[in-house]
């Protein structure tokens, strides 16, 4: 089952997004039977503007708010349950004020997002949702008194504003939105931490033995981007290296390109190994380049040293 990787994944990304902006709590345990919110997010009282870069996505983040992402179309039940950790919230809230005897502003009380990839018509009917004004399509309300929306990724058009929810999203949904991502521009806020992000995904799901089609269209999709990247940051490492003085400049970038390369694919390395590669010809370094990316563990790098 891919399912961990991917809920991972969705939990990582949301926190690396909305760090900035407010305090971001992951797995956030309430009361009942022990359940686990997977984002509770708290702006901080002065919003930072940039918050519009994040389009949607950021509109959400306007204020307090609970953010279920689902990589398979939510049920009935999923949704309830949603609702459930956000009355219980709600209720927690209440408790402390009253405790603290202070008033409860409504605007404390966070909001319900569900993210899905898609769900039927008969299914948002059950529910009573409905559209605002002012909203993008795939956004569908709930009536006010249970402060919940549920989002449709799928369903959201293809559009600047959807991009960082879009890669939320699975199959040609989300690879359509991994393109859009890697064409903007490299100094663009967030490109380059989701990219890592994604690429981690990436790696995470090629050792899996049990892909879903979806996951192996994934991974297909980001393979040459990855090596693009992989030969973009090469180069800069010459460039770097041309700079410092040819020869001593060139191995220096080509030991720091391989060492990123390295901590990216099978986490950090002790010094040791670290001293082990800095001996290395820059020819040695370059097939080190192409023979890392098959490695898994540190014990391949340690074989392939030896």
């Amino acid at each position: 089952m891919t399912r961990f990787i991917h809920d991972k994944f969705a939990k990582d990304y949301l926190e690396e997004l909305l760090k900035d902006y407010g305090e971001v709590k992951a797995s956030e345990k309430v009361a009942g039977e022990i359940k686990e919110i997977d984002v509770l997010f708290t702006p901080t009282k002065q919003q930072n503007s940039n918050l519009q870069i994040l389009g949607l996505l950021g509109r959400l983040a306007e204020h307090p708010a609970i953010i279920e992402p689902y990589r398979n179309p939510a049920s009935t039940d999923e949704i309830c349950d949603c609702i459930l950790k956000l009355l219980e919230v709600k209720a927690l809230l209440r408790r402390e004020a009253k405790a603290n005897k202070t008033k409860l502003p409504d605007s404390d009380m966070p909001k319900l997002w569900v993210l899905t990839p898609t769900i039927s018509e008969t299914r948002l009917s059950s529910f009573g949702t409905m559209q605002k004004a002012g909203w993008l399509s795939g956004v569908h309300f709930l009536p006010d008194a249970l402060r919940t929306a549920i989002v449709a990724i799928h369903q959201l058009p293809q559009t600047p504003e959807t991009l960082w929810l879009r890669l939320l999203g699975r199959g040609s949904v989300q690879s359509q939105a991994i393109i859009e991502l890697q064409e903007l521009p490299l100094d663009y806020p967030y490109q380059k931490a989701t990219l890592e992000l994604v690429y981690n995904l990436r790696e995470n799901l090629r050792v899996n033995q049990q892909l879903e089609a979806d996951d192996r269209e994934l991974i297909m999709r980001l393979e040459p981007l990855y090596q693009r990247d992989r030969e973009q940051a090469k180069e800069e490492g010459r460039q770097e290296g041309r700079q410092e003085g040819r020869q001593e400049g060139k191995q220096k970038g080509e030991q720091d390109l391989i060492l990123r390369l390295l901590n990216r694919r099978i986490g950090e390395i002790d010094a040791s190994l670290i001293e082990r590669i800095k001996d290395l010809s820059i020819e040695q370094l370059e097939n080190l380049g192409e023979a890392l990316l098959d490695f898994y563990s540190v014990a391949d790098l340690e074989a392939w040293l030896n």
